[in-house]
């Protein structure tokens, strides 16, 4: 858990981060007053513990941030809503899906059938302030035909471009397979 030293910060970088968050809307239009980072996250993960952080990099950590509040409400169709119409996903042993159209168009679970997750644990905003990338790692939780638990685990990397009319869109989402444990290497699959 975050220590609690970090808490009197917040009254220093919430007016920030509220200028920040009314200069990027969402996708809805809708300005957000939330963190861009989870206080529940480990500290090592935090924003807070990189000493030269921009206003640009938390900008990116607030748009993961109401990405991922968008999908885990309403599933697939929230998740399409954030691409740009020319964008791209690339997922492990999967062709590129190409447009906002088809990912969408793939993009169909529902929350209550399947939950995707994930916490940015970086982000770098490029010089020109117009693009930008988060990277962490992402959980997908579901229920077998016997109702069984059923979770995925991996890495993602989201690139992210200001629009010309001034909304941030994701330009590029991939993602890759959890690596494997260390000694995991010539481990027999598991049945």
């Amino acid at each position: 858990m975050r220590a609690k030293p970090f808490l009197p910060l917040l009254g220093i970088l919430l007016p920030l981060l509220t200028v920040q968050a009314q200069q990027a809307p969402s996708p809805g239009g809708a300005s957000s007053q939330s963190l861009p980072f989870n206080p529940g996250v480990p500290a090592a993960g935090s924003p807070l513990t990189q000493p030269t952080l921009s206003p640009g990099v938390f900008l990116l950590f607030d748009l993961e941030h109401r990405f991922a509040q968008s999908v885990a409400k309403g599933g697939g169709k929230a998740f399409a809503t954030w691409f740009a119409d020319d964008a791209v996903t690339l997922n492990n042993g999967k062709p590129a899906v190409l447009g906002r159209g088809n990912i969408a168009a793939q993009a169909t679970w529902d929350p209550k059938v399947y939950q995707l997750t994930w916490d940015p644990e970086g982000a770098q905003m490029m010089p020109s302030n117009d693009a930008g990338f988060t990277w962490g790692h992402y959980e997908g939780h579901a229920k077998d035909r016997n109702g069984q638990p059923v979770i995925v685990t991996g890495r993602y990397i989201t690139l992210w471009k200001k629009t010309p009319d001034g909304s941030w869109k994701v330009a590029m989402d991939a993602s890759a397979n959890e690596p494997p444990n260390a000694g995991d290497c010539c481990a027999l699959p598991k049945p």
